[in-house]
């Protein structure tokens, strides 16, 4: 059996539920590949034979709209990237883009399904992982039209220091237009509340470097909206 699938992050939740066929089978119909700052790991409306899973590293899931683009989601590893496109008519429906260095394993698109019509704890799993999306997807909508952008941008650095770095010093991963797409703002507003945090000692700023300072005055401000 492949050492590969038994020791990857894939199958820290769900060891239990894979019998060893289906860890033989998993580590025979996967292709590993590592993904550059900035390249293209999923193309918005191209045709999907696999599933793609972030294995390491951190990405953006985007979308264009008839005026700019729109950051959909900011996801770290361990996470599964395409699974909307799995079941229903195969065309990812976004673009998924390194921001850091990553690593994805893309599992053969009928393997997957055989797991899933097989195995009903790992269905439960997906199920499960696909209903928390979906309610974070109804918050961020909500956020994102009842927010100001100081509110918005609050949020968003407290996401990045609380969930994705565990850090209150960290390099904003995206540069300050991309943080407007991710809040729908403009680059000018994102630069605008940044240097006010800044000068208001609520962060220390030096470029995408950000301290926190003050997180409890940061957390009333995202609270507050």
């Amino acid at each position: 059996m492949d050492e590969i699938c038994i020791a990857c992050l894939l199958t820290s939740e769900i060891e239990h539920t894979f019998s060893k066929d289906e860890l033989k089978s998993l580590s025979e119909n996967h292709a590993e590949l590592t993904f550059k700052t900035g390249e293209i790991i999923v193309r918005e409306g191209s045709l999907t034979s696999n599933v793609a899973f972030l294995k390491q590293g951190l990405v953006k899931l985007h979308m264009k709209g008839p005026v700019f683009e729109q950051i959909i989601k900011i996801e770290k590893a361990p996470a599964y990237l395409t699974l909307s496109s799995t079941f229903g008519e195969r065309i990812n429906h976004y673009s998924v883009t390194a921001i850091e260095p990553s690593t994805i394993c893309f599992i053969d698109l009928s393997v997957f399904i055989r797991f899933v019509n097989n195995n009903t704890k790992f269905t439960k799993m997906l199920l499960a992982e696909l209903c928390k999306n979906e309610l974070i997807s109804y918050h961020r909508c909500l956020n994102r039209t009842q927010k100001q952008v100081r509110g918005s941008i609050a949020e968003n650095i407290l996401y990045f220091a609380n969930e994705i770095y565990h850090s209150d010093s960290f390099i904003l991963p995206l540069h300050r237009e991309e943080f407007g797409y991710l809040i729908d703002a403009t680059r000018e507003s994102v630069s605008r509340v940044l240097s006010e945090f800044h000068n208001e000692k609520i962060i220390e700023l030096n470029k995408n470097q950000i301290h926190i300072l003050n997180k409890e005055m940061l957390e009333l401000i995202s609270k507050n909206g």
